[in-house]
């Protein structure tokens, strides 16, 4: 089989352009993803097809939903403020550390232990998980992450010397991780398991008990869960229990063992939860998130923050204070166009074109043409027929590790697409779907039956 060259993911910088040796970590680190699909879309848009057919693009997870008039004019106030434009305490403005706290609260529930001194602030989630990394880990060390990754973290962890550990997860558990597999895989050198939920790029969601396994499993192991959470607020519902005093009901049916360990359960010694402003607020281009930790990890967070961004931007700060809670209504409604979304997606896909999970931002979806790479057919959909996703093979080892086994088995696990339903309408996945199928039937492949 012939599969389409992928030098802008696995491939290394050219040397000899820089008068000077560069990191071999960060060399060896993959290259963005997003910048791949932006340049499909560039060349589709520079095509005469661009005039015949819209452009689709669920190749990002990108809020859909500018933020409200109110947000805005917030924002606008807040930068016109002189204070503004002044350095800000390293971990963020107090008053919006004590609102995110009462929001979890909030979330989470009346049992969620959780103050002001718990949260950093950040510019950005993808900063957060940086810094995190950087307290928990040095280089040498192996970080657990489930596979399909999120690549940003995946290239955070090469670029800080850190080894990751790939956590397989199967379509026929809808991607979501076995706890068990991930305890075979921890040794003397794991610092940390690192999982997201709801997933990027899956969209799967986990069950509170099993994150509550998972924080059992690094507490019994002494090592970190870092969970990033950025995609919470669409749940309709309390993501975890793991914010509260006892994990006892959650872990009960797992046996006498873990009971007890539930109940003796200390969140802020084991678990550390990142979040994102972006998302939920639609304000990604204001790059703002959270660490949410305990104190001996919160004082080397706040050292790395230090040094990373000083303080992080002022003005969406100030702005947020106001309106967060004026904005519970406004993440609501997200959250149920992103459910109708989902829904309409699965109800247009060809039936040859498997939806094995779906949630938050993404779906991920399995295509029908056995022997073409997710990276070939993600080409043409966008070329041919103006449809731009991300292929698999952005989220998980390259074909030659021995994680898959050999090259064969990585390349017929190498037909999963992430699709991005945030910032596309119901009637554009319609359309989506009919591009599906119209790939089916002009391209002439082999096809799944």
């Amino acid at each position: 089989m012939t599969t389409a060259p992928l030098p802008a993911v696995n491939g290394t910088l050219e040397s000899g352009k820089a008068g000077f040796r560069l990191s071999k970590d960060v060399q060896g680190a993959a290259i963005p993803a997003i910048p791949v699909a932006r340049r499909w879309i560039e060349r589709y848009l520079a095509s005469p097809l661009a005039a015949q057919q819209q452009l689709i693009d669920v190749s990002q997870g990108v809020p859909g939903t500018p933020p409200p008039p109110s947000l805005l004019s917030a924002l606008a106030l807040a930068s016109s403020s002189p204070d503004s434009a002044k350095y800000g305490a390293i971990a963020g403005e107090a008053a919006l550390r004590s609102l995110l706290a009462s929001e979890m609260r909030r979330l989470y529930g009346e049992e969620a232990d959780l103050k002001a001194g718990d949260v950093a602030i950040s510019a950005g989630a993808n900063l957060a998980f940086v810094s995190v990394i950087m307290c928990v880990c040095d280089p040498g060390d192996e970080v657990i992450i489930a596979v399909p990754w999120y690549f940003n973290q995946e290239q955070v962890l090469a670029m800080r010397g850190v080894t990751p550990v790939p956590l397989r997860t199967r379509a026929e558990d809808a991607f979501v991780p076995r706890v068990e597999e991930a305890e075979a895989l921890i040794t003397p050198r794991t610092k940390a398991i690192t999982l997201v939920s709801p997933n990027n790029p899956t969209g799967a969601i986990y069950p509170p008990s099993l994150l509550a396994q998972f924080a059992l499993l690094a507490k019994r192991k002494s090592i970190a869960l870092i969970l990033d959470e950025t995609y919470r607020d669409f749940l309709g519902s309390a993501p975890h229990t793991l914010f509260s005093p006892s994990l006892a009901s959650s872990s009960s049916e797992q046996g006498d063992e873990l009971a007890e360990a539930g109940e003796n359960w200390e969140w802020r010694k084991h678990l550390i939860s990142l979040y994102s402003f972006s998302k939920s607020y639609a304000v990604p281009g204001h790059r703002l998130g959270a660490v949410v930790c305990g104190e001996e990890v919160m004082d080397q967070v706040e050292k790395v923050l230090d040094c990373l961004q000083i303080c992080p931007p002022r003005a969406i700060q100030l702005a947020l204070v106001d309106q967060i809670p004026a904005m519970r209504t406004f993440v609501s409604s997200q959250a149920q166009t992103l459910a109708t979304r989902h829904a309409a997606l699965k109800s247009v896909l060809p039936a040859r074109w498997k939806l094995a999970a779906q949630g938050g931002f993404f779906a991920y979806v399995h295509h029908p043409f056995p022997g073409k790479s997710s990276y070939e057919v993600c080409e043409r959909l966008a070329l041919e027929l103006g449809v731009a996703g991300l292929p698999g093979t952005f989220f998980q080892p390259p074909e030659g590790r021995s994680f898959w086994g050999g090259v064969e088995k990585a390349r017929e696990e190498d037909r999963w697409l992430r699709i991005g339903v945030a910032n596309v309408g119901v009637e554009t996945i319609r359309m989506l779907g009919g591009r599906l199928r119209e790939a089916e039937e002009r391209w002439g492949w082999e096809m799944d039956e």
